[in-house]
Order: C-alpha cells, then structure tokens, then sequence
C-alpha cells in the first residue's frame, strides 16, 4: 500500500485533495449526500494505490543489438523484448531506455496492457559520429493503472555493450617493402648446432598456450620457453599509433588524434586486406590484445578496431620503446605520429632500425591549431634522412592521397637505391 501511495500522479493527488475537501465542506454545510460523493473520489485513488501496489508484476526482458559492433556514423538496430511473468494483467506500460546522449535521445514506448505469459516486441536504432563503447541500458517501466491515478516504476539493471569502431577509408595498393620479412615463429631458420629440440623453442610470450611450455629448455635457460608449431609462413606488420597529448593538437572529434585514430583503423583494414597480420602499438607500448601470436590472423582485426575505439590520449612525454626488445625484426612498421621533435628521434630511429621497411604518416598539427596555418615544414625532415619513407596529412588531406603519396616515395627510394648500388 505504501509503495501505491508513493506512486500517485497528478491525477491522483488532485483526486485525493478534491474528496478530502469535499467530505470537509459537506460536514461544515451539513450536506450528507456530498460527502458519499466525497467519500468516492477519496476511495478511487486509494483502491488504485491498493490494487497495483498489492500486485506483484514479473517483467523479463531481452535485448538483443545488432550488429553490437558498428563504425562511427553507421546505425545499429536495438530489439526489446518484454514478458509478463506475473500473474497479474498489467495495465499501460511505458518504456523508457536510457542511453548515452551520443547514441540520440532516449526512446520512450507505451504499450497496452499485457496479460500473462504475453510478449510485446519493440525496436528502435542507435547511432555514433564518435567513436568508443556505450553502454545501452537499463531500462525503465512504468505501470498505470486504468484510470491515470497511480504510476509505478520498475527498472531493469542489465545493460549491453555498443561498440563503436572510427572511420575508415578503402586505400589503394601501394609497393609495401619488406612485406616479405616475416618473424617470430613464421621466420624460417637453419638448424644450427644442437638438436632439432633445441631450434624449435622460444620464449614465453602472454597468451600462450601453458601446456606449450618446454620445462627442460626452461630449465636450462632459467625463463620460460614453449614449443614452436610448424605453421605456414604469414606477414606481419606492427601499427604504431602516437597517442600522447603534446603530441596532438585540438578538441573533440576535430582534433588531430581523432585524425590519427581513423588513420590508423584504416591502414589496419588495408594490411589485413593484403594478408598481414597487424598488431597495435602505442606511446604506452604493445597493446595486450592485439598481440602477435603462433595463430595470429590477418583476418580478424576486430580486437584492433576495438582497442581504437577506446584509445584515449596519455600524458606522458617520451614513447615508450620496450616493446622492441627482441632481437629480430618486426617485418613493416607503420607509423601515424602527431608532433614529432627531437626529443623523439632515438626512439624513432630505434624503431625504423627494428623494422624491415618503415613508412610513417606525419600529421601537421599545427594546422589543427590553425586551418589557415601554412606549415613551412610539413613533415620533419629527419625522417627521410633516418630511413623513413614520410609523408605529412593535414585536416582536409584525403587519406587515400596520402598513402599513394607513401608508394610513390617508396618506389623513389628504390630507384636511387639501384642507381647507388650501379654506381658504387
């Protein structure tokens, strides 16, 4: 009864109020009939309170988005599902979902009432323009009565998860140098001296496999090693994204790391599409879900996307380098970088010494700051000179330029390679 009290409208508390003073002015006048009409209109609004909060409503929901994983700027479609699992009939029904207000604003239904058992379908669409992971829920019931005087809410605390990828664009084909240099396990390699035993194990990398480990080689290297497994040979290509602060410039959707982000997902999609398989890495180092392993695919870049979807910029003034701590190197490395100075070079230089090929895309922030800023410098000049092949994008560069840019500096380099190499 308490719980039916404390859900009167408007409508109810007005009915309350006009019988309450009704039944006060009939004893004051000594009208009897008026306060059998007092009486009535006090009676309705309780007996309301008294039936929906006696009541016990059982309400199942099911909620099902499709697809749970969009770019930004595409739509997803929600679909409810709501059951009756009481024993009462319910009467007018309003839903209402709660979601991020970057997914729209909220959808509302009303539905008739419900008897037991009986089902009500009901579907709406979401979209992004930003990038990230929304949660799309719960949900809120509110239960009338018949005649508008008591309303009881009713919410649900499960939610589901929305994930939303940045944009992309297709980028044509361009010559990739040293697309053939693979590593890790793929690598071919010469039996040396020892047994076949020995050559066919490596170090413990996160994720593998523990039943993998060689406890004999472990034993006698002092750290864990695990067995190799005879696999086709397969590229890789490691993705490096500057995500620092100082390194960008910006607000928003607008910024450059936002730039930087789309860049990055769709150089991703392109080198997945040429059979590489990518891992990302950013100022903060290797990032554990897209780690390299002996299954790696060039297929799935969907925990890729993810992680990018995410990406949030870091305060930290150096990039992080430990990730290159292996001997070998790590085959094509693609670099999308903010504002580069020379503080960065060693780790730059580092990072192109550890790849087969380096190609690197140098945002000119400063033209984020200011649209109408002419960089004289579009891209550091160092980079060409340490063996990157460079080139700059600005906020109304189209990407897929960019990157042919990228092939024909390639295609340069290699020119002046064979002339150096005819010469000498």
């Amino acid at each position: 009864m308490r719980s039916g009290l404390s859900g009167l409208t408007i409508r109810g508390r007005a009915f309350l109020a006009a019988g309450i003073s009704a039944i006060v002015c009939a004893i004051v006048l000594g009208e009897s009939s008026l306060v059998r009409i007092g009486g009535l209109v006090v009676a309705l609004p309780l007996m309301s309170a008294y039936v929906i909060g006696k009541a016990r409503y059982r309400f199942a929901l099911v909620r099902t988005i499709s697809p749970q994983i969009i770019e930004a700027g595409q739509p997803a479609r929600v679909e409810l599902q709501l059951t009756n699992e009481g024993r009462a009939p319910t009467g007018v029904l309003l839903l209402e979902e709660h979601l991020p207000y970057v997914l729209g604003n909220r959808p509302r239904f009303v539905l008739e009432g419900i008897a037991r058992g009986w089902r009500r379908h009901v579907a709406y669409q979401v979209r992004s323009d930003i990038r990230g992971r929304y949660e799309i829920g719960p949900m809120t019931v509110r239960v009338n009565d018949p005649f508008g005087l008591v309303e009881l809410g009713r919410s649900f605390h499960t939610s589901v998860p929305l994930i939303v990828t940045p944009r992309t664009v297709p980028l044509p084909p361009i010559p990739l140098n040293g697309a053939l240099t693979g590593s890790g396990d793929n690598r071919p390699r010469a039996f040396a001296i020892g047994s076949a035993e020995d050559v066919m194990v490596r170090d413990y990398r996160q994720g593998d496999d523990l039943r993998r480990v060689h406890w004999r080689s472990s034993a006698r290297v002092g750290e864990l090693m695990v067995r190799r497994e005879e696999q086709p040979w397969q590229s890789r290509a490691t993705l490096f994204i500057d995500n620092r602060a100082v390194a960008h410039r910006g607000h928003g959707v607008a910024s450059s790391l936002e730039a930087a982000v789309s860049a990055a997902a769709s150089v991703a999609l392109h080198l997945s599409q040429r059979g590489f398989a990518v891992r990302l890495v950013t100022a903060h180092g290797e990032d554990p879900s897209t780690v390299w392993h002996d299954r790696a695919s060039s297929t799935n870049t969907t925990p890729l996307l993810e992680s990018l979807a995410v990406l949030e910029s870091t305060n930290q003034a150096r990039i992080n380098t430990s990730w290159m701590a292996e001997s070998s190197r790590s085959g094509l490395t693609v670099a999308v970088l903010g504002a580069v100075t020379e503080k960065d070079q060693a780790a730059l230089r580092r990072m192109q010494l550890h790849a087969a090929s380096a190609l690197a895309i140098a945002l000119d922030v400063a033209r984020w700051e200011s649209p109408s800023t002419a960089s004289a410098h579009r891209e550091p000049s160092w980079l060409s000179s340490q063996g990157w092949r460079s080139a700059a994008l600005g906020p109304r560069d189209s990407l897929a330029t960019v990157w042919q840019e990228l092939g024909r500096s390639g295609a340069s380099l290699s020119v002046a390679q064979v002339h150096g190499q005819v010469s000498g």
